[in-house]
């Protein structure tokens, strides 16, 4: 369980949420200091939304608290929250006009119209929609509706924005696109802000940290690279990104017996376990060493290549090894590297593991 920073700009403490019988989330606690651009990311079901949302005062934590910049909000109404939201389904309307949707929460607030109408014509600029004011949400694509509502959730100049999995609607070149531009304009406006995703490679590029949540619990909290090169739990390991998984067992001093190899995990890694303890090895695709192999350096296999899987700059090869008769691992190369090392199906290639960014954990946690 993360610590939770008593000067964080927003702060849960112990937050749990049962729907009947069903506990949806259990015992979340976490900080997020001012201007941190945080994504919630996990499978569906997980609780990811519900977290969200009871962040967003949508939903009622069974238990537990909720502070925002020292202010407890835990039993606020979301009219007394601060904070803009952006949903998945955009949830624009459709009589109004692209101005009118943006300026809807400063008609309310009774802001003067000459006020409202800068700030609705400085927020569409912002989102690169100057000039759109007139238009209505049908004529607009999908990626620009949602800058509209990117916009909407901005104009009461919120200290926190709140993103409901914001991009999963749209094509896969504007969601690249747009998550770049909302990240862009995150670091300009200094906003904390909360995304929800399932996606992984979204999570990974645009977020100072990275919450894993599955089952209702947090499994870890770090940067990027933190959650991607040193996983918690072999959920992380196998939820973020891609691994192989080698079945092994521990002999001591941080030594591991898979089929015919002996590999030694880092100092760092923390895995030394009790000699014939069961265990998984985790090491991403991209963990080889080609060049250079001694007979002596650790790791090193003999493999026969069964399938290649291309993935445009980079292929997959699934290799049946020598040393490790019943498991196969699947290397990464990019398209120069296939054809330097001739990376081809039946080929063989002899090759070693990155031991030193080994992950281990025993199998009763898999």
């Amino acid at each position: 369980m993360p610590a939770v920073d008593q000067d964080a700009y927003l702060r849960l403490n112990s937050i749990r949420k049962n729907f009947g019988a069903f506990q949806a989330l259990d015992n979340i606690a976490l900080s997020i200091p001012r201007g941190e651009f945080v994504c919630f990311l996990g499978p569906s079901g997980c609780g990811k939304t519900t977290l969200l949302r009871i962040i967003a005062g949508l939903e009622t934590q069974t238990s537990g608290q909720i502070f925002q910049d020292g202010r407890d909000i835990s039993v606020l109404p979301p009219a007394q929250r601060d904070y803009g939201i952006v949903f998945q389904s955009y949830a624009l309307f459709p009589n109004l006009t692209i101005a009118d949707n943006v300026g809807y929460g400063l008609v309310n607030r009774r802001v003067p119209r000459a006020q409202i109408q800068a700030r609705v014509n400085e927020l569409l600029a912002l989102v690169g929609l100057p000039g759109s004011g007139a238009k209505y949400p049908a004529q607009m694509s999908g990626g620009q509706q949602q800058r509209v509502a990117l916009a909407r959730a901005l104009a009461m100049s919120p200290g926190l924005l709140l993103l409901d999995e914001p991009l999963s609607a749209l094509d896969a070149i504007v969601r690249v696109h747009l998550r770049n531009e909302i990240r862009s304009l995150q670091r300009q406006l200094g906003v904390t802000t909360i995304m929800v995703t399932h996606d992984q490679e979204e999570a990974l590029s645009v977020a100072d940290r990275i919450v894993v949540m599955n089952h209702g619990v947090i499994e870890q909290v770090g940067t990027p690279m933190q959650v991607y090169r040193e996983p918690a739990t072999p959920f992380v390991a196998e939820f973020v990104g891609k691994v192989n998984k080698l079945r092994a067992t521990a002999e001591g001093d941080r030594w591991f017996r898979c089929g015919q190899l002996r590999l030694q995990c880092a100092p760092e890694s923390g895995a030394d376990f009790r000699p014939g303890r069961e265990v998984c090895l985790y090491l991403r695709p991209e963990d080889r060493v080609l060049d250079g192999l001694q007979d002596t350096h650790p790791g090193q296999c003999h493999g026969k290549v069964q399938h290649i899987e291309f993935m445009g700059s980079n292929c997959l090869a699934r290799l049946a090894i020598d040393e490790i008769p019943d498991q196969t691992v699947q290397l990464q190369f990019s398209l120069n590297q296939m054809d330097e090392y001739g990376i081809r199906e039946g080929a063989s290639l002899r090759f070693a593991l990155r031991v030193d960014r080994m992950r281990v954990f025993p199998t009763a946690e898999v």
